[in-house]
C-alpha cells in the first residue's frame, strides 16, 4: 500500500514500517499533491485537508490521527472511507471528569489551607454517592465516565442521539433531553459536535437544568452558548462550570470566563494521559492490518452524521 503521511513523526513512521515493511510512505506537498491509496493525517496537518482531498490522486481511505472529526471537510469526502482513532483518549478524559466532579463535591482546591482556618475539623462537604450524573452522549468517552461513576454509587441517566435500550447495566437512557436536564446534579457533555448538536445548551435549555447543577464540558465548546451561561452562573443556578473546551481557543486574556468565581477553565487537556499517542496509532495499525486482510475497519466516521 502507498500511504501519505501528513505530519513529521519519525517514530510513527518507524512503527508503521515495523507493522508492514512493504508499506510505501510518501509525503504530500504543501498543496496536497501526492499519489496514495491511504492518508494518515491530523485534522490540522502539514498540508490542509481540503487540498489533500482534491489533489491526492488515487486516495480511497483517510484515517484521522485523532479521536474526533468535527472540523473535517466532509463536503469533499466523496466516496472515500473515513476513519479515526475513536476512543483512544476516553480513559484519561473519563478520569478528568471524575476529578472535576470530586473536586466540586469536596470543595477543592478551596479546602486546602496555608494558615489556621476559622474552624478545624468542621466542613459541609458533598459526595458523589446518591447524586445523579447526567450524560449527554454515551459513546466511548461517555461509557468510560459511566463505568467509573457507577463505582461511586451514582445514579446515571444518559441521552443519546437515537433512543434505544441501555447498553450498560446501571445506566438509564432518557427519551428526552429535559429528562436529563431536570435530574442531573452533574451534567457532563460527552457527545460529538455536529450541525445538529451546535448550541444544544442555549439560554432556554440551560435555564431548564436543575438548580445548583455542576456543568462539565469535555466535548466541544460549540455545544454551549457561553454567554447564556453567565446570568445563570451569576445567580448560582449553575453552581460551577468546569470547561476544558471554550470558544475561541486559546481563550484571550481578559475574557470573563477566566475571572468568574463559578468557572474553572482548563486549556483543552482532559485528553492527556500515558500512551494516548500510542493508542491513537494502535487504532490505525489495527485498521491497517484489517485493510490488508479485507476485514471491516474500526472507527468509521459517518460522513452524513459528521462523526
Amino acid at each position: 500500500m502507498r500511504l501519505a503521511l501528513n505530519f513529521e513523526a519519525p517514530e510513527i513512521e518507524q512503527a508503521l514500517l515495523r507493522q508492514d515493511p512493504a508499506l510505501e510512505i510518501v509525503r504530500p506537498s504543501p498543496t496536497g499533491e501526492c499519489e496514495a491509496e491511504a492518508l494518515l493525517t491530523p485534522l490540522q496537518g502539514k498540508a490542509a485537508l481540503p487540498e489533500l482531498l482534491v489533489n491526492c490522486r488515487g486516495l480511497r481511505w483517510v484515517h484521522i490521527f485523532g479521536t474526533g472529526a468535527d472540523s473535517f471537510p466532509f463536503e469533499l469526502a466523496g466516496n472515500r472511507l473515513i476513519t479515526c482513532s475513536r476512543g483512544a483518549s476516553a480513559v484519561p478524559i473519563a478520569e478528568w471528569v471524575l476529578a472535576m466532579m470530586l473536586g466540586f463535591e469536596k470543595q477543592l482546591p478551596h479546602r486546602w489551607v496555608t494558615a489556621p482556618p476559622a474552624e478545624w475539623f468542621l466542613a459541609s462537604l458533598g459526595s458523589l454517592e446518591g447524586k445523579t450524573l447526567g450524560l449527554l452522549g454515551l459513546g466511548s468517552i461517555g461509557g468510560e465516565i459511566a463505568r467509573r461513576a457507577l463505582a461511586f454509587d451514582m445514579r446515571i441517566i444518559a441521552k443519546v442521539r437515537n433512543h434505544r435500550p441501555s447498553p450498560m447495566a446501571g445506566v438509564e437512557l432518557a427519551d428526552s433531553l429535559d429528562a436529563v436536564l431536570r435530574e442531573a446534579d452533574h451534567l457532563v457533555l460527552a457527545l460529538p459536535a455536529t450541525a445538529q448538536s451546535r448550541g444544544l445548551l442555549d439560554a432556554d435549555t440551560l435555564a431548564r437544568t436543575k438548580p445548583g447543577v455542576h456543568l462539565v464540558n469535555v466535548a466541544r465548546a460549540s455545544l454551549i452558548d457561553q454567554d447564556a451561561m453567565k446570568p445563570l452562573l451569576d445567580s448560582g443556578h449553575i453552581a460551577l462550570a468546569s470547561l476544558d473546551v471554550v470558544e475561541p481557543e486559546p481563550l484571550p486574556a481578559g475574557h470573563w470566563l477566566y475571572a468568574h468565581p463559578r468557572v474553572r477553565v482548563s486549556p483543552h487537556i482532559s485528553w492527556s494521559g500515558p500512551a494516548v499517542v500510542e493508542r491513537m496509532l494502535a487504532a490505525f495499525l489495527k485498521n491497517l492490518d484489517a485493510h490488508a486482510q479485507g476485514r471491516p475497519l474500526d472507527g468509521i466516521v459517518d460522513v452524513g452524521a459528521g462523526y
